[in-house]
């Protein structure tokens, strides 16, 4: 079983439709103890660091985040969610993240050329950067979708792709049983499939 936690941002049920594509049995919720109960959890995630931030806190699922990571058990951050793992955010401010995994959330603006859309919004390729459970089903060069205006740096051990957009964005995400997607894969057609596939496929730690 695969919770999909419920905190009031995301794109829940396309999530849940695409998991179901593959096979995969999966509850959307927002209920701490069937989130600890399940095998697998997806914490997703769009719109304003700090807002999500906070009703993960006011949710009361904060804690169950962290004793699913502890517990070994596997752990996907999507979009947002994936922004929400490290340690901190300059979206509008500082904002503290989870800091599982380390690095920090900066804005393209300033990074990027500047004939380049902020958002990028569209399909990529990923650029693959390590050995990864999560993208082993996933060649090199595959496209997956993006929309996003911040991404994650300083992400030593953890970066598993990138994929370019005027600088090497981070794409992907990979320590232990602790993993993430900038991008959409619920949106990335066969590709991103592929990695919810391999996703419901790996063991705990």
């Amino acid at each position: 079983m695969v919770a999909i936690i419920d905190y009031g941002v995301g794109n829940l049920f396309s999530l849940r439709s695409s998991l179901a594509a593959i096979g995969a049995e999966s509850v959307v919720t927002g209920d701490a103890d069937e989130i600890l109960r399940a095998d697998r959890v997806i914490l997703p995630g769009v719109g304003a660091f700090a807002d999500a931030r906070r009703k993960l806190a006011e949710s009361g699922l904060e804690s169950a985040v962290y004793r699913c990571a502890d517990s070994g058990k596997p752990l996907l951050g999507i979009c947002l969610g994936m922004q929400l793992l490290f340690e901190r955010s300059y979206e509008f401010g500082e904002h503290r993240g989870l800091g599982l995994l380390r690095g920090e959330v900066v804005g393209m603006a300033g990074r990027i050329p500047p004939e380049l859309d902020i958002p990028q919004i569209g399909w990529n390729a990923l650029h693959k950067t390590k050995d990864s459970r999560i993208l082993s089903a996933t060649p090199e060069g595959a496209h997956v979708y993006f929309v996003h205006s911040f991404f994650a740096e300083r992400c030593g051990d953890s970066l598993a792709a990138t994929a370019e957009y005027g600088l090497e964005l981070t794409a992907a995400v990979e320590l232990e049983n602790v993993c993430g997607c900038q991008f959409h894969p619920e949106k990335s057609g066969g590709a991103g499939l592929d990695i919810l596939r391999a996703f419901c496929g790996m063991e705990g730690r």
